[in-house]
């Protein structure tokens, strides 16, 4: 019936409302760094079954097809895609990215990541009043281990494996501040995203495997980088147009089966 129609195609434009808010955010992130896509996964909904495959006719003839009709569909799930952003070129010392698998530890609130810890790509960091390694956000969560820079410290570095030097005045070698960790995930889409660049641990991503970069699948460490957004702004166009039209057809459904029901109410006259 037409009414099925409407359902379907209704189900249709609240879950491509979905698809769209999530393009809309990717590319409103075009330029955060450390920054992962969405994708929009969709599903169909129940059938109605009105002839099942594989019954007998009177002649015991097998029917080879079944006859369903489809009640519309729904959004699955967002997959994050960790493909690898563009690195980006900054030459400062405490911008630093991972290249290869891994997320930064940073401390969060014990409510909003298990552990009071949260992951992160992100690698713009800075140094607070005390003198510890923060993301350089409104939030300035602390890295994790802490790492503090001694106030004399004339400069910074960071290397391959993660481990952070800084150079003090009257000392000919740089002093070692401490181990930079990074950690991964067996399922990273499977991570919850709370903002702020920031992901919490679920049981879907698994427990992190945390430790010394560039060891156990980890990625390594690169100062005076950052990785870009892995946004492909074509993609995203083009993904939007899609859902464009695919509201456009949905709409077309709407008014079909409108016009169905309008001749069935007119029948009597």
């Amino acid at each position: 019936m037409a009414i099925n129609a409407l359902q379907s195609a209704s189900s249709a434009l609240s879950a491509l409302n979905t698809a769209l808010d999530v393009t809309a955010n990717n590319l409103a992130n075009i330029n955060t760094d450390g920054f992962k896509t969405s994708r929009t996964n969709f599903q169909d909904l129940l059938y109605i079954e009105k002839a099942q495959p594989g019954t007998l006719n009177a002649n015991q003839d097998q029917r080879p097809i079944g006859t369903y009709v489809g009640l519309g569909v729904r959004v699955s799930g967002t997959h994050l895609d960790f493909t690898q952003g563009a690195p980006r070129f900054t030459g400062k010392p405490l911008d630093i990215m991972i290249e290869g698998e891994g997320f930064f530890e940073v401390a969060v609130e014990d409510q909003l990541g298990p552990g009071g810890l949260a992951y992160t790509r992100a690698g713009n960091l800075s140094l607070n009043s005390e003198g510890e390694l923060v993301l350089a956000n409104d939030q300035g969560r602390r890295v994790q281990p802490v790492l503090t820079v001694p106030p004399e410290a004339t400069s910074i570095s960071v290397s391959k494996d993660g481990v952070v030097r800084a150079s003090i005045p009257g000392e000919t070698e740089p002093q070692e501040i401490g181990q930079l960790n990074t950690s991964t995930f067996i399922n990273p889409a499977g991570l919850k995203q709370v903002g702020e660049n920031l992901y919490v641990e679920t049981s879907a991503s698994g427990a992190p495997n945390s430790g010394v970069p560039g060891t156990d699948g980890r990625g390594t460490v690169s100062s005076g980088f950052l990785e870009s957004s892995n946004v492909d702004p074509t993609r995203e166009l083009i993904d939007l147009i899609r859902t464009q039209r695919a509201f456009e057809f949905n709409s077309q459904s709407i008014r079909a089966a409108d016009e169905s029901l309008r001749a069935v109410a007119q029948l009597r006259r």
